[in-house]
């Protein structure tokens, strides 16, 4: 199934490992990053892991997509949680990678059914714990 536009293939495991972290919470987060001609899964983040830990993931200068289970407590004091896509394009990635990964991410991101919040990064203050957060309230 590849995009019409980029060419680009979604791997299934991509599709299993999203599902996984999205019904049976077997994963905090998932990395995914394209290699070659198809989106595949790089990192899988332990339940047991927070979000310094999935911010630390991320390399400095390669973009990624990532897909993070945010937990948080509600004013009225309900537990939920909240699905976040992360479109990771650093501005000291080269050119050609950030347009890739910009064509590519509409058609990868219908392929995981659940997204709840899409936030776009370019340095880690625009991803910032706090921002999560807010987004999720």
């Amino acid at each position: 199934m590849a995009n019409a536009a980029s060419g680009m293939a979604v791997v299934d495991e991509c599709k299993l490992k999203f599902l996984e972290l999205k019904a049976k919470r077997n994963y905090r987060f998932i990395i995914f990053r394209i290699d070659g001609q198809q989106v595949v899964v790089e990192k899988l983040g332990s339940p047991e892991e927070n979000y310094d830990d999935f911010s630390n993931s991320l390399p400095a200068n390669e973009c990624r997509y990532a897909v993070y289970d945010f937990d948080f407590t509600t004013v009225e004091n309900c537990q939920k949680s909240k699905i976040f896509f992360i479109a990771w394009s650093p501005d000291s990635s080269s050119v050609r990678m950030k347009m890739v990964y910009a064509s590519s991410k509409d058609r990868f991101k219908r392929e995981l059914d659940g997204i709840q919040v899409e936030l776009q990064a370019t340095d880690p203050s625009e991803m910032s714990f706090d921002i999560i957060k807010s987004r999720a309230l």
